[in-house]
């Protein structure tokens, strides 16, 4: 355990030097060890692209997992992970900041998808 917190902290501080670890593996580890901090069903986001976004702490770092619908029609989805979200971009996306646009999606882009996790 002690091992893959230390992998964690490595490959969330940036260096590229830094070991890889599986998508699945870490989106695992967040869901179960993780404290929620929220989730958007798409009922709320009305959004042809997120159909869910739930966002975790876990170390003092925010982690949102988001399900993407596969094309705007299809009920079937892809889940990402993106790592090391700063607190006020999940509450601006979550509840819109002064200024932001009303859209989910448009707000995901201004604030959640530059943080994509390095895994593989």
């Amino acid at each position: 355990m002690k091992k893959f917190v230390l992998l964690l902290a490595l490959m969330c501080s940036g260096n590229s030097f830094s070991q890889q670890i599986s998508c699945n593996r870490l989106l695992e580890f967040v869901e179960s060890g993780g404290y929620g901090k929220g989730s958007l069903s798409s009922y709320t986001l009305n959004s042809s692209w997120l159909y869910k976004v739930t966002a975790y702490e876990y170390n003092y770092s925010i982690y949102v997992v988001a399900e993407i619908k596969r094309n705007e029609y299809s009920f079937s989805t892809n889940t990402y992970i993106f790592c090391g979200i700063p607190s006020q971009n999940w509450s601006n996306f979550r509840y819109g900041g002064y200024g932001d646009p009303n859209s989910y999606g448009k707000r995901f882009h201004k604030y959640i998808i530059d943080y994509v996790c390095n895994c593989y």
